[in-house]
């Protein structure tokens, strides 16, 4: 649970009885490799922290998933969307690892929201992180070449190269897995 506090310290600092409050809402899970956390038409009520694993964000097809996001250890991970709206997903998440979270309710988030002095500060910070990255991600697709995409991969996120499947690569860049071994092959 220190590795929560840390991250949480480096947004904002909390304090002792924030933190106590906050963190007696917590409840660890430890998930095996390929374990859904959420499913397409689930509503999201929980919002976790990866202390280890990799998880994944992805549309399901029969052809081909169509993955569209990663997280690692010390991120936070929920179907943000379906969360803040309480309405069901378009999307499933799924471990690619075995994986530990700690997670808490939506309800109780609205506690910690309502009870502590910095936790709307740190929620506000963590959406605002969140819009960051995903209008980057947006921009880079429209904007950038597969090739291009992929080198930004590898010079920001190398430990994403190092463990994850090369067709979910090459579906979060939007090229096939051949057209991403081309794409290596050109790069070495």
């Amino acid at each position: 649970m220190n590795e929560i506090r840390n991250f949480i310290e480096k947004i904002s600092p909390m304090n002792d009885s924030d933190w106590q409050f906050f963190s007696s809402k917590l409840q660890q899970v430890e998930l095996k490799k390929h374990s859904v956390l959420l499913k397409i038409g689930e509503i999201e009520n929980h919002l976790a922290f990866i202390t280890k694993g990799i998880v994944r964000f992805y549309i399901p097809d029969e052809e081909a998933d169509l993955t569209f996001g990663f997280l690692f250890e010390n991120e936070f991970v929920t179907g943000y969307d379906s969360f803040l709206t309480q309405t069901p997903s378009e999307y499933q998440i799924e471990t690619l690892t075995d994986t530990i979270l700690w997670k808490i309710s939506y309800e109780d988030l609205e506690k910690v929201y309502k009870k502590t002095s910095s936790g709307n500060i740190i929620g506000r910070k963590m959406a605002e992180n969140m819009f960051l990255i995903k209008s980057k991600r947006e921009l880079s697709l429209l904007s950038k070449t597969a090739e291009e995409r992929y080198l930004d991969l590898f010079s920001e996120r190398p430990k994403l190269l190092r463990q994850i499947p090369l067709k979910y690569i090459a579906s979060y860049i939007g090229v096939t897995p051949q057209a991403l071994s081309r794409i290596r092959k050109r790069i070495t």
